[in-house]
Protein backbone atom coordinates (compact mmCIF):
# COMPACT_ATOMS: atom_id res chain seq x y z
CA UNK A 1 0.00 0.00 0.00
CA UNK A 2 1.23 3.69 -1.16
CA UNK A 3 1.45 5.48 2.35
CA UNK A 4 1.78 9.21 0.98
CA UNK A 5 2.30 10.46 4.80
CA UNK A 6 5.54 8.40 5.11
CA UNK A 7 6.32 8.31 1.56
CA UNK A 8 6.45 4.40 1.54
CA UNK A 9 5.29 1.32 0.33
CA UNK A 10 4.08 -0.81 3.36
CA UNK A 11 3.30 -4.63 3.02
CA UNK A 12 0.82 -6.98 4.06
CA UNK A 13 -2.20 -4.38 4.80
CA UNK A 14 -6.01 -4.97 5.14
CA UNK A 15 -8.46 -2.05 4.25
CA UNK A 16 -11.67 -1.84 5.63
CA UNK A 17 -14.35 0.05 3.21
CA UNK A 18 -18.24 0.55 4.27
CA UNK A 19 -20.35 2.26 2.32
CA UNK A 20 -17.92 4.80 0.75
CA UNK A 21 -15.41 5.83 3.40
CA UNK A 22 -12.56 3.62 4.14
CA UNK A 23 -13.01 2.53 8.52
CA UNK A 24 -9.83 1.11 8.88
CA UNK A 25 -6.22 0.51 7.65
CA UNK A 26 -4.45 -2.48 9.67
CA UNK A 27 -0.94 -4.21 9.30
CA UNK A 28 -1.42 -7.92 8.41
CA UNK A 29 -4.08 -9.66 6.43
CA UNK A 30 -7.28 -9.88 8.74
CA UNK A 31 -9.82 -12.30 8.67
CA UNK A 32 -13.41 -10.58 7.49
CA UNK A 33 -16.32 -10.43 9.15
CA UNK A 34 -19.30 -13.03 8.12
CA UNK A 35 -21.08 -11.25 5.02
CA UNK A 36 -17.90 -8.83 4.18
CA UNK A 37 -16.58 -8.87 0.21
CA UNK A 38 -13.29 -9.97 0.58
CA UNK A 39 -11.09 -8.29 -2.49
CA UNK A 40 -7.69 -9.94 -2.67
CA UNK A 41 -5.06 -7.87 -4.20
CA UNK A 42 -1.88 -9.28 -2.68
CA UNK A 43 -0.18 -9.07 -5.76
CA UNK A 44 -0.83 -5.89 -6.98
CA UNK A 45 -0.05 -2.43 -5.33
CA UNK A 46 -3.38 -0.41 -3.65
CA UNK A 47 -2.78 3.37 -4.11
CA UNK A 48 -5.42 6.15 -3.29
CA UNK A 49 -7.66 7.11 -6.62
CA UNK A 50 -5.36 9.45 -8.92
CA UNK A 51 -5.91 12.96 -9.57
CA UNK A 52 -5.60 14.83 -12.99
CA UNK A 53 -5.22 18.67 -12.61
CA UNK A 54 -5.53 19.65 -16.13
CA UNK A 55 -8.30 17.83 -17.81
CA UNK A 56 -10.83 18.69 -21.47
CA UNK A 57 -13.78 16.16 -21.09
CA UNK A 58 -15.95 17.79 -23.61
CA UNK A 59 -13.18 17.65 -26.97
CA UNK A 60 -9.93 15.46 -28.10
CA UNK A 61 -7.66 17.17 -30.63
CA UNK A 62 -8.33 15.53 -34.37
CA UNK A 63 -8.26 15.95 -37.78
CA UNK A 64 -12.27 17.51 -37.41
CA UNK A 65 -11.08 19.83 -33.97
CA UNK A 66 -10.92 23.04 -35.70
CA UNK A 67 -14.37 22.53 -37.59
CA UNK A 68 -16.20 21.12 -34.95
CA UNK A 69 -17.50 24.20 -33.68
CA UNK A 70 -19.40 25.05 -36.93
CA UNK A 71 -20.66 21.47 -37.02
CA UNK A 72 -21.56 20.22 -33.09
CA UNK A 73 -24.05 21.48 -30.77
CA UNK A 74 -24.20 21.30 -27.09
CA UNK A 75 -25.71 17.72 -26.63
CA UNK A 76 -23.08 16.32 -29.27
CA UNK A 77 -20.03 17.42 -26.57
CA UNK A 78 -22.04 17.17 -23.72
CA UNK A 79 -22.74 13.07 -25.03
CA UNK A 80 -19.78 12.79 -26.01
CA UNK A 81 -17.58 13.99 -22.80
CA UNK A 82 -19.61 10.93 -21.37
CA UNK A 83 -17.40 8.35 -22.94
CA UNK A 84 -13.88 10.24 -22.12
CA UNK A 85 -15.32 10.72 -18.89
CA UNK A 86 -15.43 6.65 -18.23
CA UNK A 87 -12.42 6.34 -20.07
CA UNK A 88 -10.42 8.10 -17.59
CA UNK A 89 -11.76 6.97 -14.48
CA UNK A 90 -11.08 3.23 -15.96
CA UNK A 91 -7.47 4.88 -15.94
CA UNK A 92 -7.54 4.98 -12.57
CA UNK A 93 -8.19 8.81 -12.29
CA UNK A 94 -10.90 8.88 -9.82
CA UNK A 95 -11.14 13.21 -9.83
CA UNK A 96 -10.02 16.06 -12.29
CA UNK A 97 -10.15 18.92 -12.77
CA UNK A 98 -11.83 20.44 -15.99
CA UNK A 99 -9.87 23.31 -17.14
CA UNK A 100 -12.45 25.07 -19.99
CA UNK A 101 -15.22 23.33 -22.08
CA UNK A 102 -14.75 23.26 -25.68
CA UNK A 103 -19.22 24.28 -25.39
CA UNK A 104 -20.17 26.79 -22.85
CA UNK A 105 -20.66 24.82 -19.41
CA UNK A 106 -21.21 21.03 -20.51
CA UNK A 107 -19.04 20.00 -17.99
CA UNK A 108 -20.54 21.58 -15.07
CA UNK A 109 -23.89 19.41 -15.88
CA UNK A 110 -21.18 16.40 -16.89
CA UNK A 111 -20.03 16.90 -13.40
CA UNK A 112 -23.15 16.85 -11.78
CA UNK A 113 -24.74 14.03 -14.06
CA UNK A 114 -21.81 12.01 -12.42
CA UNK A 115 -22.16 13.15 -8.85
CA UNK A 116 -26.24 11.97 -9.66
CA UNK A 117 -25.07 8.32 -11.05
CA UNK A 118 -26.66 9.05 -14.12
CA UNK A 119 -22.77 8.68 -15.93
CA UNK A 120 -19.75 6.76 -15.13
CA UNK A 121 -16.78 8.99 -14.60
CA UNK A 122 -14.26 10.93 -11.51
CA UNK A 123 -15.26 13.67 -9.59
CA UNK A 124 -15.09 16.35 -11.16
CA UNK A 125 -13.94 20.13 -10.56
CA UNK A 126 -14.58 22.16 -13.37
CA UNK A 127 -14.16 25.67 -14.71
CA UNK A 128 -16.74 25.96 -17.27
CA UNK A 129 -16.07 28.36 -19.59
CA UNK A 130 -12.19 29.37 -19.53
CA UNK A 131 -11.39 32.99 -19.74
CA UNK A 132 -9.77 35.35 -22.19
CA UNK A 133 -9.12 38.40 -23.47
CA UNK A 134 -10.62 39.86 -26.76
CA UNK A 135 -8.52 38.31 -29.41
CA UNK A 136 -6.58 36.00 -26.96
CA UNK A 137 -6.67 32.10 -26.62
CA UNK A 138 -10.22 31.00 -25.78
CA UNK A 139 -11.44 33.96 -27.44
CA UNK A 140 -14.25 31.75 -29.23
CA UNK A 141 -14.58 34.08 -32.07
CA UNK A 142 -10.80 33.40 -33.30
CA UNK A 143 -10.64 33.00 -36.61
CA UNK A 144 -14.08 33.23 -37.82
CA UNK A 145 -15.21 35.76 -40.38
CA UNK A 146 -15.20 39.30 -39.38
CA UNK A 147 -19.24 39.33 -39.64
CA UNK A 148 -19.22 35.72 -38.02
CA UNK A 149 -17.11 37.45 -34.44
CA UNK A 150 -19.68 39.62 -33.44
CA UNK A 151 -19.34 41.54 -29.60
CA UNK A 152 -17.93 38.64 -27.29
CA UNK A 153 -17.91 39.44 -23.55
CA UNK A 154 -17.78 38.38 -20.13
CA UNK A 155 -20.70 36.32 -20.34
CA UNK A 156 -18.66 34.28 -23.14
CA UNK A 157 -15.36 34.50 -21.19
CA UNK A 158 -14.43 37.30 -22.94
CA UNK A 159 -12.91 40.64 -21.26
CA UNK A 160 -10.94 43.66 -21.54
CA UNK A 161 -10.18 45.65 -18.48
CA UNK A 162 -10.67 44.89 -14.52
CA UNK A 163 -14.15 45.58 -14.40
CA UNK A 164 -15.13 42.75 -16.72
CA UNK A 165 -12.75 40.41 -15.09
CA UNK A 166 -14.69 40.73 -12.05
CA UNK A 167 -17.89 40.03 -14.00
CA UNK A 168 -16.67 37.39 -15.80
CA UNK A 169 -15.85 35.67 -12.53
CA UNK A 170 -19.28 36.37 -10.74
CA UNK A 171 -20.70 34.45 -14.07
CA UNK A 172 -18.99 31.83 -13.98
CA UNK A 173 -19.91 31.58 -10.08
CA UNK A 174 -23.48 32.11 -11.13
CA UNK A 175 -22.90 29.38 -13.65
CA UNK A 176 -22.16 26.76 -11.16
CA UNK A 177 -18.44 26.81 -11.96
CA UNK A 178 -15.70 25.23 -9.59
CA UNK A 179 -12.36 26.88 -10.09
CA UNK A 180 -11.57 29.74 -12.37
CA UNK A 181 -9.23 28.58 -15.95
CA UNK A 182 -7.18 32.16 -17.06
CA UNK A 183 -5.74 31.91 -20.77
CA UNK A 184 -2.90 33.94 -19.61
CA UNK A 185 -0.76 33.84 -22.71
CA UNK A 186 -1.31 32.11 -26.18
CA UNK A 187 -1.94 28.61 -26.74
CA UNK A 188 -0.11 25.74 -29.18
CA UNK A 189 -3.32 24.78 -30.34
CA UNK A 190 -4.88 28.05 -30.79
CA UNK A 191 -5.21 29.87 -34.28
CA UNK A 192 -5.13 33.73 -32.53
CA UNK A 193 -2.51 36.13 -33.22
CA UNK A 194 0.17 36.74 -30.82
CA UNK A 195 1.75 33.86 -30.47
CA UNK A 196 2.69 32.88 -27.18
CA UNK A 197 2.94 36.22 -25.58
CA UNK A 198 1.51 37.42 -22.80
CA UNK A 199 -2.83 38.46 -23.27
CA UNK A 200 -3.96 39.99 -19.96
CA UNK A 201 -2.32 43.04 -17.86
CA UNK A 202 -1.49 42.75 -14.46
CA UNK A 203 -4.86 44.68 -13.25
CA UNK A 204 -7.25 42.36 -15.01
CA UNK A 205 -5.57 39.56 -13.60
CA UNK A 206 -5.37 41.04 -10.43
CA UNK A 207 -9.23 41.44 -10.86
CA UNK A 208 -9.17 38.21 -11.19
CA UNK A 209 -7.65 36.61 -8.54
CA UNK A 210 -9.20 38.95 -5.85
CA UNK A 211 -12.63 38.60 -7.11
CA UNK A 212 -12.37 34.76 -7.49
CA UNK A 213 -11.03 34.31 -3.56
CA UNK A 214 -14.11 36.16 -2.31
CA UNK A 215 -15.79 33.67 -3.89
CA UNK A 216 -13.58 30.94 -2.32
CA UNK A 217 -13.07 30.08 -6.21
CA UNK A 218 -9.22 28.91 -6.91
CA UNK A 219 -7.37 30.06 -9.95
CA UNK A 220 -5.23 28.60 -12.72
CA UNK A 221 -3.39 30.30 -15.24
CA UNK A 222 -2.76 29.01 -18.50
CA UNK A 223 0.73 30.64 -19.36
CA UNK A 224 3.70 29.21 -21.35
CA UNK A 225 6.40 32.15 -21.56
CA UNK A 226 7.99 33.84 -18.31
CA UNK A 227 5.83 37.16 -18.44
CA UNK A 228 2.66 35.52 -18.35
CA UNK A 229 3.79 33.51 -15.42
CA UNK A 230 5.26 36.18 -13.24
CA UNK A 231 2.03 38.04 -13.83
CA UNK A 232 -0.36 35.74 -12.97
CA UNK A 233 2.22 34.21 -9.80
CA UNK A 234 2.31 37.72 -8.85
CA UNK A 235 -1.34 38.37 -8.53
CA UNK A 236 -1.71 35.08 -6.87
CA UNK A 237 -3.33 32.42 -9.00
CA UNK A 238 -3.38 28.70 -7.34
CA UNK A 239 -1.26 26.77 -10.05
CA UNK A 240 0.67 28.06 -13.40
CA UNK A 241 -0.38 25.74 -16.31
CA UNK A 242 2.63 24.00 -19.19
CA UNK A 243 5.12 27.05 -17.93
CA UNK A 244 6.62 25.32 -21.08
CA UNK A 245 9.03 28.66 -21.42
CA UNK A 246 9.75 29.79 -17.95
CA UNK A 247 13.03 31.48 -16.89
CA UNK A 248 14.71 32.03 -13.90
CA UNK A 249 13.08 34.96 -12.56
CA UNK A 250 9.87 33.26 -13.12
CA UNK A 251 10.79 29.91 -11.31
CA UNK A 252 12.08 32.25 -8.10
CA UNK A 253 8.84 34.18 -8.17
CA UNK A 254 6.89 30.74 -8.24
CA UNK A 255 9.40 29.51 -5.46
CA UNK A 256 8.87 32.16 -3.73
CA UNK A 257 5.16 32.27 -3.62
CA UNK A 258 4.83 28.66 -3.53
CA UNK A 259 2.86 28.75 -6.41
CA UNK A 260 1.65 25.12 -7.80
CA UNK A 261 3.51 24.24 -11.01
CA UNK A 262 0.87 21.61 -13.69
CA UNK A 263 3.50 20.74 -16.21
CA UNK A 264 1.22 18.84 -18.77
CA UNK A 265 4.32 17.27 -20.34
CA UNK A 266 1.99 14.33 -22.22
CA UNK A 267 0.15 17.39 -24.49
CA UNK A 268 3.50 18.57 -24.77
CA UNK A 269 5.18 15.33 -25.75
CA UNK A 270 1.54 14.94 -27.88
CA UNK A 271 1.40 17.91 -29.74
CA UNK A 272 5.12 18.21 -30.96
CA UNK A 273 4.45 14.65 -32.56
CA UNK A 274 1.42 15.56 -34.43
CA UNK A 275 3.33 18.75 -35.59
CA UNK A 276 5.69 16.99 -37.10
CA UNK A 277 3.75 14.23 -38.70
CA UNK A 278 -0.13 15.42 -38.61
CA UNK A 279 -0.93 17.76 -41.96
CA UNK A 280 -4.30 18.61 -40.51
CA UNK A 281 -2.59 20.91 -37.78
CA UNK A 282 -3.13 24.38 -39.58
CA UNK A 283 0.29 25.93 -40.34
CA UNK A 284 0.67 28.83 -37.12
CA UNK A 285 -0.15 25.37 -34.84
CA UNK A 286 2.59 23.20 -36.35
CA UNK A 287 5.34 26.34 -35.89
CA UNK A 288 4.65 26.60 -32.17
CA UNK A 289 4.19 23.30 -31.31
CA UNK A 290 7.33 21.22 -32.71
CA UNK A 291 10.10 22.34 -29.75
CA UNK A 292 7.35 22.13 -27.04
CA UNK A 293 7.75 18.47 -26.41
CA UNK A 294 11.61 18.36 -25.74
CA UNK A 295 11.91 22.21 -23.86
CA UNK A 296 9.43 20.55 -21.78
CA UNK A 297 11.84 18.32 -20.60
CA UNK A 298 14.30 20.90 -19.47
CA UNK A 299 12.08 23.25 -17.77
CA UNK A 300 10.26 20.29 -15.36
CA UNK A 301 13.61 19.63 -14.11
CA UNK A 302 14.94 22.78 -13.46
CA UNK A 303 11.63 23.55 -11.99
CA UNK A 304 12.51 20.27 -9.77
CA UNK A 305 15.74 21.05 -8.49
CA UNK A 306 14.60 24.47 -8.07
CA UNK A 307 12.00 22.98 -5.34
CA UNK A 308 8.68 23.82 -7.35
CA UNK A 309 5.66 22.19 -5.83
CA UNK A 310 5.06 20.43 -9.42
CA UNK A 311 1.24 18.65 -9.15
CA UNK A 312 -0.04 15.81 -11.95
CA UNK A 313 -1.70 17.67 -14.65
CA UNK A 314 -1.53 16.32 -18.59
CA UNK A 315 -4.19 18.57 -20.77
CA UNK A 316 -6.06 15.11 -21.38
CA UNK A 317 -7.93 16.40 -25.09
CA UNK A 318 -4.98 17.85 -26.26
CA UNK A 319 -4.01 13.67 -26.55
CA UNK A 320 -6.58 11.20 -26.45
CA UNK A 321 -8.52 10.47 -23.13
CA UNK A 322 -8.03 7.59 -20.75
CA UNK A 323 -4.12 7.61 -21.03
CA UNK A 324 -3.23 10.24 -18.66
CA UNK A 325 -0.77 7.82 -16.95
CA UNK A 326 1.78 8.28 -19.46
CA UNK A 327 2.69 11.50 -17.55
CA UNK A 328 4.11 9.45 -14.89
CA UNK A 329 6.58 8.13 -17.27
CA UNK A 330 7.53 11.40 -18.86
CA UNK A 331 7.68 13.16 -15.09
CA UNK A 332 10.42 10.18 -14.40
CA UNK A 333 12.31 10.56 -17.37
CA UNK A 334 12.95 13.92 -16.48
CA UNK A 335 14.33 13.15 -13.86
CA UNK A 336 11.44 13.45 -10.97
CA UNK A 337 11.81 10.33 -8.87
CA UNK A 338 8.81 7.94 -8.64
CA UNK A 339 7.73 8.23 -5.50
CA UNK A 340 7.67 12.06 -5.69
CA UNK A 341 5.30 11.37 -9.35
CA UNK A 342 3.01 9.38 -7.52
CA UNK A 343 2.95 12.34 -4.98
CA UNK A 344 1.70 14.36 -6.97
CA UNK A 345 -1.21 13.19 -8.32
CA UNK A 346 -2.47 11.78 -4.85
CA UNK A 347 -1.45 13.64 -1.79
CA UNK A 348 -0.35 17.41 -3.43
CA UNK A 349 -3.71 17.02 -6.02
CA UNK A 350 -5.56 16.86 -3.65
CA UNK A 351 -3.96 19.59 -1.45
CA UNK A 352 -4.19 22.13 -4.48
CA UNK A 353 -7.99 21.23 -4.51
CA UNK A 354 -8.73 22.08 -1.30
CA UNK A 355 -10.03 18.05 -0.43
CA UNK A 356 -7.09 16.22 1.18
CA UNK A 357 -9.29 15.93 4.35
CA UNK A 358 -11.36 13.68 2.78
CA UNK A 359 -9.15 12.24 -0.05
CA UNK A 360 -5.80 12.05 -1.56
CA UNK A 361 -4.29 9.20 1.39
CA UNK A 362 -5.53 5.77 2.39
CA UNK A 363 -6.98 6.87 5.63
CA UNK A 364 -9.25 5.84 7.98
CA UNK A 365 -12.32 8.36 7.87
CA UNK A 366 -11.36 9.68 4.16
CA UNK A 367 -13.62 8.73 0.99
CA UNK A 368 -12.88 5.19 -0.37
CA UNK A 369 -11.31 6.00 -3.68
CA UNK A 370 -8.85 3.30 -4.53
CA UNK A 371 -7.07 1.76 -7.41
CA UNK A 372 -4.17 -0.66 -7.73
CA UNK A 373 -1.59 -2.03 -10.60
CA UNK A 374 0.24 -5.06 -10.60
CA UNK A 375 3.70 -4.89 -8.88
CA UNK A 376 5.59 -2.35 -8.12
CA UNK A 377 5.48 0.97 -9.93
CA UNK A 378 8.11 2.51 -8.23
CA UNK A 379 10.39 -0.10 -9.85
CA UNK A 380 8.86 0.21 -12.98
CA UNK A 381 6.38 3.87 -12.83
CA UNK A 382 5.17 2.13 -16.73
CA UNK A 383 2.88 -0.02 -14.54
CA UNK A 384 0.75 3.01 -13.49
CA UNK A 385 -0.71 3.00 -17.31
CA UNK A 386 -2.41 -0.66 -16.34
CA UNK A 387 -4.50 0.47 -14.04
CA UNK A 388 -6.39 -2.96 -12.78
CA UNK A 389 -8.69 -1.91 -9.74
CA UNK A 390 -10.52 1.31 -9.64
CA UNK A 391 -13.02 1.84 -6.89
CA UNK A 392 -14.47 5.29 -6.46
CA UNK A 393 -16.68 6.38 -3.77
CA UNK A 394 -16.71 3.05 -2.35
CA UNK A 395 -17.86 1.34 -5.57
CA UNK A 396 -15.58 -0.91 -7.69
CA UNK A 397 -15.64 0.26 -11.12
CA UNK A 398 -12.87 -1.83 -12.38
CA UNK A 399 -11.74 -5.74 -11.14
CA UNK A 400 -9.61 -7.18 -13.47
CA UNK A 401 -8.49 -9.92 -11.22
CA UNK A 402 -12.19 -11.35 -9.83
CA UNK A 403 -12.99 -14.59 -10.44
Amino acid sequence: MLDVNSKSVLAKMSITVKDNIILKVEQGYRVAKQGSEVIDLKAYTLMPGLMDMHVHLSTVLSPTFFMEKFVMDSADYAFRSTKYAKDTLMAGFTTVRELGDQDHNVTIALRDAIKDGYVVGPRIYTAGKGLATLGGLADPTNGLRLEFMGEPDFVEGVINGPIEARRAVRQRFKEGADVIKLNVTGGSINQGRGGLGSQWMQDELDAVVETAKEYQMSVAAHAHTSVGIIRSAKAGVDSIEHGTYMNEEALKVMKKLNTAYVPTMSAMKWITDKAKEDGSLPEEVRAKSESMGSQIDITVRKAYKKGLRIVFGTDAGVYPHGINAREFEYMVNAGIPPMYALLSATIETAKLLGINAQLGSIEAGKLADLIAVKGDPLQDIRLMQDVSFVMKDGIIYKQQNKQ
